[in-house]
């Protein structure tokens, strides 16, 4: 976890969080009394809720900041866990394919959260902003983190969710709050993974553009001298960095982005094994069904026919 050499913001009292909490919670329930996932009115902030805890489920997080009003949630990137609460934002600085669990909710207590994607163009020109502040970005780090939750971070976010319930105020005031949101992530001890993404010129940036290659283009074969020249660098560099940032090389990356993207085809498409392998890019149905139980434990007949069971 990298130092900023910035002081670090206080974390706000229990009352006091939990009175912010509460807050948040009454202005959730108003404008979503469903489960799953809703987008707001607000751009790039969506509401999540489950009642109760469900299998592990795909999830493709795109570069934003996540904050749990009620609950725990684990998240599972390559073959490193993260585990984050109430006292912890999630900060996601890439898009990266996980596998993603809410813990410990039921009807009464139901897990909460609010996400807002990160606008990457003003977080560039919120470094430009805030250099002087002695930032030390360190290379080389996982571009997805947990950081603790301040009172002024906390008090952004609340800010940022009573906007659903004044709309007329949105296209005022909306982007400023998300941009104290974005800087209060910067300046929290795991900023760094945002920072080294968004750095126009740094190897990490660069890394970026294959990430974003990939993704764009994950049904397609590649070659790691295609992925080398997109990012203007070196191959072996290209597959250091690429791994330090998403926990995987881009060929194991490319067939996470294959895996999820057919297991959301099967789920919402009702697509056949089959049939969602050869949308995905796979030739041989075999080679898919055992890369797809490495990744998710059982066959994907076992896996899907469960999720539909409980959803």
């Amino acid at each position: 976890m990298s130092n900023l050499g910035i002081s670090m913001e206080p974390v706000m009292d229990a009352e006091a969080s939990e009175a912010i909490r509460r807050r948040m919670v009454s202005i959730f329930v108003r404008h979503f009394d469903g489960e799953g996932s809703t987008e707001t009115a607000v751009p790039g902030l969506s509401l999540h809720r489950r009642m109760s805890m469900a299998a592990p489920a795909s999830f493709l997080y795109e570069p934003s900041l996540a904050l749990i009003v009620r609950g725990e949630k684990r998240v599972i990137l390559g073959h490193e866990t993260y585990r984050y609460d109430q006292a912890h934002f999630l900060l996601t600085a890439l898009d990266l394919p996980t596998v993603v669990q809410v813990l410990n909710a039921t009807q009464t207590d139901p897990y909460i959260s609010i996400k807002q994607v990160i606008d990457l163009e003003l977080a560039r020109e919120l470094i430009a902003e805030v250099d002087q502040l002695r930032y030390s970005t360190t290379a080389n780090e996982p571009a997805l983190a947990v950081g603790p939750v301040t009172a002024q971070l906390l008090n952004a976010a609340l800010r940022l969710l009573e906007l659903v319930d004044r709309p007329q105020d949105i296209p005022i005031l909306s982007r400023s709050i998300q941009r104290e949101i974005i800087y209060r992530a910067l300046v929290s001890p795991v900023g760094a993974r945002l920072r080294q993404v968004v750095e126009v010129g740094t190897q990490t940036n660069r890394v970026s553009a294959a990430v974003r290659w990939l993704r764009d283009h994950f049904q397609q074969p590649f070659r790691v001298e295609q992925l080398a020249e997109i990012a203007g660098l070196g191959e072996s560099t290209l597959h250091h960095h690429f791994r330090a940032l998403t926990a995987m090389s881009p060929l194991q990356y490319q067939k996470h982005l294959r895996l999820h993207e057919a297991r959301r085809l099967m789920i919402t498409e009702r697509l056949d094994a089959g049939s969602a392998a050869l949308r995905v890019g796979y030739e041989s149905a075999t080679q898919f069904n055992r890369e797809y139980r490495r990744l998710f434990g059982v066959p994907p007949k076992t896996d899907i026919r469960a999720i539909l069971a409980v959803a």
